[in-house]
């Protein structure tokens, strides 16, 4: 998982609802169903009701959270461990998206325990994500997708009407903003930023290709689609930003690091991920209230509006010995209530188009009523194609990217280069 290497884990992930405390067990005399892999992120305290705690009073069985590292390299590595142990401790693996492939051969699949009624409650792009040689490797836990956080207060005081609908409109805008702050003395203050940093790169640059009419690097049906003048000239695109709207270190940057900057009151757009919505508007944030999102600009006037595709699923390991136990328990976990809840409480995305129209839940949580676009234009990382491939063609993308924006080679090698690691690990 060199691809993730040193990245912090971005979302919080006990979706659950319970969201009980790490390490805990749940009441009973049943058996003991181990998860791997959750984490709270963003500083969210752990609170809510305990809905996996009814549930094991409910059955009499436990619920054991098994240690799992920050990173997610590390983590990634421990899963590997396990499965190479093929332990029985961990019943239930939470996945990232692009780790479909790599899991397949450890997985339940998990058709056999969930109707085709109750995986199509679920968004049809991620189910199809998830599943691999026709295998439903995982159940959707938590969505995700990029999209673009605007200061409305500055918008106002640069006499923009709306956010940029594209990047030439984003650029402009962040450098008329960002030369306005720093006259008035906010030497730190930049006009837009993006994650530069490992998966991240691969993420941003994967977004600005897409929306350029570049295509998704490797298609669906594994056609090596990036060497192309709309790719180079993306990548040409974000290079510009570098030491003028955006750091120039801006390679160094996570998710989180951009967070930061934001909710000081640094910067004027940013590129992230929806958990930071909540996180900003936290009473006391210097943008609390002053802040709003919407879709990632377009590459042109009547281009695509491409936010990466991200989110969590929950796996069943095939050396569990109660499966049917950590089946029921996923049913819950992912279930409209458990996701609902999560939603008010953390600011996490359902996998569950129902939830995007529910009155109720979006007069609580309006975020939600502005994502079902981007949703459906999310642009997916090619794990799928590329199954246990794709950490490596990750990493080895993102240091090709990273040599291009630092000057050591042009856009057109870059691209070129990405065809031949796509090509080659398509094998």
């Amino acid at each position: 998982m060199g691809t993730m290497r040193n990245h912090r884990f971005w979302i919080l992930v006990l979706l659950t609802t319970s969201l009980l405390t790490l390490n805990r067990n749940c009441c009973g005399e049943g058996v003991n169903i181990g998860l791997l892999g959750f984490r709270v992120h963003g500083e969210i305290e752990r609170h809510g009701p305990d809905l996996i705690d009814d549930w094991c009073k409910r059955t009499g069985n436990q619920v054991h959270y098994l240690d799992t590292p920050d990173s997610t390299t590390d983590r990634y590595a421990l899963y590997e461990q396990n499965w190479a142990a093929r332990t029985s401790d961990v019943d239930i693996y939470m996945l990232d998206v692009t780790w479909q492939g790599a899991a397949l051969p450890h997985a339940i699949d998990l058709t056999r325990y969930f109707s085709s009624a109750e995986i199509k409650e679920h968004f049809s792009r991620i189910v199809a994500n998830n599943t691999v040689n026709g295998h439903l490797v995982s159940m959707p836990f938590v969505t995700d997708v990029g999209i673009l956080y605007y200061r409305t207060d500055l918008l106002r005081k640069y006499g923009f009407k709306s956010p940029p609908a594209t990047w030439k409109e984003l650029t402009a805008m962040a450098r008329t903003i960002q030369e306005g702050e720093r006259a008035s003395g906010n030497s730190n203050f930049f006009g837009y930023l993006w994650q530069g940093r490992k998966e991240g790169l691969v993420m941003n640059a994967l977004e600005w290709i897409s929306s350029c009419g570049g295509g998704s690097m490797i298609e669906s049906d594994g056609t090596v689609s990036v060497n192309n003048s709309k790719s180079v000239e993306a990548l040409n695109m974000g290079k510009s930003w570098l030491g003028t709207i955006s750091p120039r270190g801006e390679t160094t940057y996570s998710e989180e690091d951009c967070r930061q900057i934001f909710e000081n009151g640094n910067a004027a757009l940013m590129r992230n991920w929806p958990y930071v919505y909540l996180l900003a508007n936290r009473a006391g944030c210097p943008v609390a209230g002053k802040f709003s999102v919407t879709l990632l600009p377009a590459g042109t006037e009547h281009g695509s509006h491409s936010g990466g595709f991200g989110g969590w699923n929950l796996m069943i390991s095939k050396y569990s010995k109660h499966p049917e136990v950590a089946a029921d328990l996923i049913r819950l976990m992912t279930s409209a209530t458990a996701q609902k809840q999560a939603a008010i409480e953390f600011g996490t995305l359902p996998t569950r188009p129902a939830l995007y129209v529910d009155k109720e839940l979006i007069n609580k949580v309006p975020l939600l009523e502005k994502m079902l676009p981007s949703l459906e234009n999310a642009v997916a990382r090619p794990s799928t194609p590329l199954k246990d491939n794709y950490n490596q063609f990750s990493a080895e993308v993102a240091q090709n990217i990273e040599e291009f924006l630092e000057g050591k080679q042009s856009a057109e090698t870059t691209v070129s280069t990405i065809e031949q690691i796509a090509k080659q690990l398509s094998q």
